[in-house]
């Protein structure tokens, strides 16, 4: 053999060598499920076809070249083997990442109108007591439940997938153990509630009995549509809640929350049908969420921090609140609220603080700004006098201390002639408000006036109307 053939069969041998050993070292193989074609040219299709080519000609040379297997043929046909066999290997030895989908179908769920709850509860004990799982709601299903709670902590960090719709019972009996809640979430951590479905209170019935469409009738609670209790780095995004029987999302003693894409509707005449509500919550973000219901749109209350909603649309509705704080003499607290960029349309409120008198506590350090209103009564007050029963409420010297309130770059049509208005407490007046580039108008010819009472308020740039 010539010193050439020697030197050759040597480089081949160090060649393949090396590429076993590189091969041992990566991640795995790229598939072609995982390229992105969703802008531009089909590159999966062309990608695919590349190797279909590249196979087609291999399978050609192979005809017209049919030989018995030399020396060099034995060397590289051992190459490829060894090659292989690390790259199967490699892939034997990659720990699976996947998670594991469980349908609530596979626990008798039919989404045919009949009462799905039990196998719900079958499909989330599974699922919670599972690593790394995701529960599906299928698409194009309607699943009935009566309420019903989920109840954590899981295993590990949870997804609740839902494409189809869930639906309330209609059956006010079936609450006779709690009228308060139908769909409870307590105690999960890490937790995610997304997919583009619906979830429906199905509240027509329960508003019918509501003392505030029929005076004749007692007041009495209803269900809260969705409650996260006690969840901490949740995310819910991308769903349609409508129609809840009272409220209809509420975050409840809840910590780093994101509610994202949500689209929340009711009509405009469905009592106290808030759209979602932040109670003794911290560090939660609202973001692009349209909100059209018969109460507020997003309502803000006690033991409240760090509170940030953005990129909203409200109306109908009650408008953004702050409160109602201090009912029943009772000590609430609510700081650092932001409210940027929102669209409010025909709304009874803009951006409201409420508290009762008789209170104690504060509301302190809030924004509100890059607002637009279109045809709202009184797009910008504070009331520390609100009374929400058919008896007037007596004249009380204590009140929940509000301060720190900033108005910025607020602008649009008042329906009402009171475009701000400031009733504050006497003996507590509202400290440290600040109005900066707020021009609000009436449609028409008709005025509009600010009425303040009992408020350390300064204006900063065009503010219109003035106190």
């Amino acid at each position: 053999m010539s010193p050439q053939i020697i030197f050759l069969v040597l480089f081949i041998i160090l060649g393949a060598s090396f590429s076993s050993c590189f091969s041992s070292y990566q991640e795995g193989p790229l598939t072609i499920d995982h390229l992105d074609d969703t802008h531009g040219s089909d590159h999966r299709r062309a990608y695919t076809t590349s190797i279909r080519n590249n196979i087609d000609h291999h399978h050609q040379d192979q005809d017209n070249d049919k030989h018995e297997p030399g020396f060099l043929d034995l060397i590289m046909m051992s190459a490829a083997k060894r090659f292989g066999m690390k790259r199967r290997l490699g892939r034997a030895q990659t720990p699976s990442t996947s998670p594991r989908l469980l349908s609530v179908d596979q626990f008798g769920a039919k989404g045919d109108g009949r009462d799905d709850t039990e196998a719900f509860l079958k499909a989330w004990k599974a699922a919670c007591s599972s690593a790394n799982s995701v529960l599906v709601v299928p698409k194009y299903r309607n699943y009935h439940l009566k309420p019903i709670t989920f109840s954590g902590p899981c295993r590990s960090d949870m997804t609740l997938k839902v494409y189809g719709t869930i639906k309330a019972s209609s059956h006010r009996s079936d609450y006779a153990k709690d009228t308060r809640h139908w769909l409870v979430f307590e105690n999960i951590q890490n937790f995610v509630v997304e997919g583009g479905g619906s979830i429906n209170g199905n509240g027509r019935k329960w508003w019918k009995n509501s003392c505030k469409i029929n005076k004749n009738l007692p007041c009495t609670h209803a269900p809260t549509a969705v409650t996260f209790l006690g969840c901490n780095n949740l995310r819910m995004s991308n769903l349609r809640i409508q129609n809840a029987q009272q409220m209809h999302v509420s975050f409840q003693k809840c910590v780093n929350v994101k509610a994202l894409n949500l689209f929340v509707t009711a009509p405009g005449n469905s009592p106290n049908t808030d759209g979602i509500h932040v109670t003794e919550t911290q560090n939660i973000n609202i973001q692009n969420c349209v909100i059209r219901t018969g109460d507020d749109c997003i309502s803000i209350v006690a033991g409240s921090k760090n509170v940030r909603a953005t990129d909203i649309t409200c109306g109908p509705g009650h408008g953004i609140s702050i409160g109602s704080l201090g009912a029943d003499g009772s000590s609430d607290y609510v700081s650092n609220v932001v409210v940027d960029r929102a669209r409010l349309s025909g709304t009874t409120n803009g951006v409201r603080i409420k508290t009762w008198q008789g209170g104690s506590g504060y509301a302190k350090n809030i924004l509100f700004q890059n607002i637009e209103m279109n045809n709202v009564s009184n797009p910008i007050i504070i009331d520390q006098n609100y009374c929400d029963q058919d008896a007037p409420c007596r004249e009380q010297a204590s009140a929940v201390q509000i301060s720190t309130v900033t108005y910025r770059n607020i602008k649009g049509t008042s329906a009402s002639e009171d475009a701000v208005k400031f009733h504050c407490s006497e003996s507590i007046p509202c400290e440290g408000i600040s109005l900066q580039n707020v021009d609000l108008v009436r449609a028409g010819d008709a005025d509009v006036k600010a009425s303040c009472d009992n408020v350390g308020l300064a204006n900063k740039g065009k503010v219109f109307p003035r106190c």
